[in-house]
This record gives C-alpha cells, sequence and structure tokens, in this order.
C-alpha cells in the first residue's frame, strides 16, 4: 500500500510543470548557436524538416519549418556538418525540448557543396539536364573538336584513339585552361567559339580526374550555358567514373574518360570494315542465290511450248478466222439467195394485184383534174370539169359535157 501525501506538499499538474520548464528554457535559450552532424534527415510533406544534431557524445532532435527550409532543403544530406542558430524550444504533448532553426551554414567544402547543388537545382528547373533536348552523336563525324589542355594527358589519349578508329576524321584542337583561375572562361570561350563554324560534328569536352577543386570549372553555369548553346552534340569526360559534374549533366553524352568519350564519338573502323566485307559476302551469296533461281525458272518456261513453237497459237487463231470467214460468207449467200427469192414471190404478188393487168383486160381508170382523185361516183363530176382516162398503153384527158346516175 502506498504512503500517504505529506501535508506541505502541494503538487501541480504535468502541464503546469512543463509549462514552466517551457518558459525556463525558452527565455534561457533565446538565442543559440551549435556545431553538429546532421543525422535522420526528414523532409514532411508540409514541407517542414526534421533531423538531429549529434556529436560524438550528445544528440539534440531539431526542427527547420518551411519558411526558413525552403532556402537550404537541397543543400541539406545526413552526415554534413553544420552550423546552426535558433532558440531551444519545448514540445509539451511530447515533453521534449528541440532546436528550431533559423539558420544555417556550412563549414570548409560543405558551403560548396550547397552552392552546387542550388545551381543544379536552378538548371535542371531550366531544363538544362533533360533527356528530351540531348541530340545524338553522329555515325560517321568528319570534323571532331578536342577542348582539353593541350598538354594533358587527356588529350594524347583522345588523339591515339581516334587515329586508330577512325582516321579519315579532322580534328581541331582547342586548348584551354581545365582548372585554377580563368579556367571556366577559356572553356565557355572555347565553346562558343567553335559555334561560330557550322561543320563541326562534334565536341569532346575532356580532362583527367582531380579533387574537387580541380573540377571546379565543370561545375560553373558559364560552362553550362556554353554547352547548352552549343550547335554541336557535346561530350563530356572530365574526371573519373565517380565523378560527375554539371557539365557531363548538361552535356548531350557523358563518357566517364577521356578515352571513352573518343570512343563514343567515333565509329571503329575495323569494325566496319569487317561489316561491310560480311555484308558484301552476304550480299553476293544472295546474288548467286537469287541468279541460279531466276536462271532455273527460265531454263524451266523455255522447255514449255509456247517457246518451243511461238508461232503455234498464231497459226491456230489464224486458221479459226478463215474458218470464221468462209462460214460468214457461206451465211451470208444463204441469206441474200433467201432474200432474192421472197424478193421474187412478193413482185410476182405485187403484179398479180396491180391495176395494170386489169387496165389490160380492157379496163380504164378515171381520175379528176388537176387533184387526180379516182372517179368511183358520178357524184363527184358535173359538167365542164376536166377528166383524166387512164387505159392500159396510155391516158386520154377529156371534158365532161354532161353527168349522168
Amino acid at each position: 500500500m502506498l504512503p500517504a501525501l505529506p501535508a506541505h506538499l502541494k503538487p501541480q499538474s504535468i502541464s503546469a510543470f512543463t509549462a514552466q520548464i517551457k518558459l525556463v528554457l525558452e527565455e534561457t535559450f533565446a538565442s543559440v548557436c551549435v556545431v553538429g552532424e546532421i543525422s535522420s534527415l526528414s523532409n514532411a510533406s508540409s514541407g517542414h524538416i526534421y533531423f538531429t544534431l549529434k556529436d560524438k557524445n550528445a544528440q539534440l532532435p531539431s526542427v527547420m519549418w518551411k519558411s526558413t527550409a525552403i532556402k537550404h532543403r537541397y543543400g541539406m544530406k545526413d552526415g554534413m556538418e553544420v552550423v546552426v542558430r535558433g532558440k531551444l524550444t519545448v514540445y509539451p504533448p511530447h515533453g521534449k525540448y528541440q532546436l528550431t532553426v533559423d539558420a544555417l551554414y556550412q563549414t570548409g567544402v560543405g558551403q560548396q557543396d550547397l552552392k552546387l547543388q542550388q545551381l543544379k537545382e536552378k538548371l535542371k528547373k531550366l531544363g538544362y539536364f533533360a533527356a528530351e533536348r540531348k541530340r545524338p552523336l553522329p555515325r560517321f563525324p568528319r570534323r571532331i573538336a578536342l577542348v582539353t589542355s593541350a598538354a594533358g594527358a587527356a588529350i594524347r589519349d583522345m588523339l591515339e584513339i581516334i587515329y586508330r578508329r577512325w582516321p579519315i576524321a579532322e580534328i581541331w584542337v582547342c586548348g584551354v585552361r581545365v582548372q585554377g583561375s580563368g579556367a571556366r572562361e577559356e572553356i565557355a570561350a572555347a565553346l562558343d567559339r567553335l559555334n561560330q563554324f557550322a561543320d563541326v560534328d562534334v565536341i569532346l569536352l575532356g580532362r583527367g580526374g582531380g579533387s574537387s577543386e580541380d573540377l571546379a570549372a565543370f561545375n560553373e553555369e558559364v560552362v553550362a550555358h556554353a554547352i547548352f548553346n552549343s550547335k554541336a552534340p557535346v561530350v563530356s569526360a572530365v574526371g573519373h567514373e565517380i565523378d560527375v559534374t554539371i557539365a557531363d549533366l548538361v552535356a548531350d553524352c557523358r563518357a566517364a574518360t577521356p578515352s571513352e568519350a573518343a570512343e563514343r564519338a567515333t565509329p571503329d573502323r575495323l569494325e566496319w570494315l569487317t561489316n561491310l566485307r560480311t555484308r558484301h559476302e552476304r550480299l553476293a551469296d544472295l546474288l548467286i542465290t537469287k541468279y541460279r533461281a531466276h536462271r532455273q525458272r527460265l531454263d524451266h518456261l523455255l522447255k514449255r511450248r509456247v517457246f518451243q513453237y511461238p508461232l503455234e497459237r498464231i497459226r491456230n487463231q489464224e486458221r479459226r478466222i478463215d474458218d470464221w470467214d468462209e462460214r460468214l460468207q457461206r451465211a451470208m449467200r444463204q441469206r441474200a439467195q433467201l432474200a432474192k427469192s421472197k424478193l421474187a414471190a412478193l413482185a410476182a404478188q405485187l403484179e398479180s394485184l396491180s391495176p395494170l393487168n386489169v387496165l389490160a383486160r380492157g379496163y380504164s381508170l378515171t381520175r379528176t383534174l388537176p387533184g387526180k382523185e379516182v372517179v368511183r361516183s358520178v357524184k363527184q363530176l358535173k359538167a365542164g370539169d376536166a377528166v383524166e382516162i387512164v387505159v392500159s398503153d396510155g391516158l386520154v384527158r377529156a371534158d365532161v359535157t354532161e353527168a349522168q346516175r
């Protein structure tokens, strides 16, 4: 059984006690500046950033509200050593204190990394890294421009590989400084100068490996603009495979080393010669096969009767035409004879019905004048009318003196 509460003790609620702690802590540590390593970094959907600052012996929960996080979102990552300025706050529901960060600073190389990340984000929004704008490399370049140090190992490697793989290409060398003061300006100027020539097929921008400080010129905005505005495709080969610069991201093609850039930009002469020989042999075999197949088909066609006796069908058709001509003439003669017979019969019939035959037996035909109407009744005539009397051997004109019924 628990003991009873002593009378002199005056307990208070957890909320009230926490409020006292909150007041003391926030007034005492209203402005602090600490250094530590970022860990457990979390970007909330609300835009706030939650992380922990730690060193070898202690940890400090921290929060950066959205209004501040907008400035630092792309520069923060786990393991980064930073200096932060802010105030200590208490979150009563959990009874925990945390550092509310108002400003964040990086030390040494960290500051350079932050600037680099901010530049990458800016160029990405402008579309410099977009895959759809990257152009394919020409298959058979005629003129290749090298933008690199004229005294470095990179140019020797690239020249050796280009001469070995594609010796017919014309090579232009634009010697520039690739590190140190003035390097970025020389690189950008060389790319802009090459833009004045329309017949440059591809540009190789390269240098050997080095530290981040050595590669700084290839992480500059002016170099990114020059690559982006280049008329010819640009192959970037800066540093070794683990080093990815802004120039690599903007270029149309990225190679891990200058040697690989030279290989990507040029076809292999020996490989193409082998390929052409193989295709030539395949084409010759195909033509011979086609020739033999068509020759066999032609021989088969020549053995057909139509080619051995080419006029046979014509003669047969001529014979058929002659037969039809003979049958047609015979039919025409028969039709003419039949028509002649019918005509004679009709003529005889007409002759038998002719009025001249009647007149030859002593009859005559009387017609009025001048109308020449056949007189069939005495009613058609009167005294004084002129008539015409037709007999078998002629006609008689007369005047009517009297018409009687």
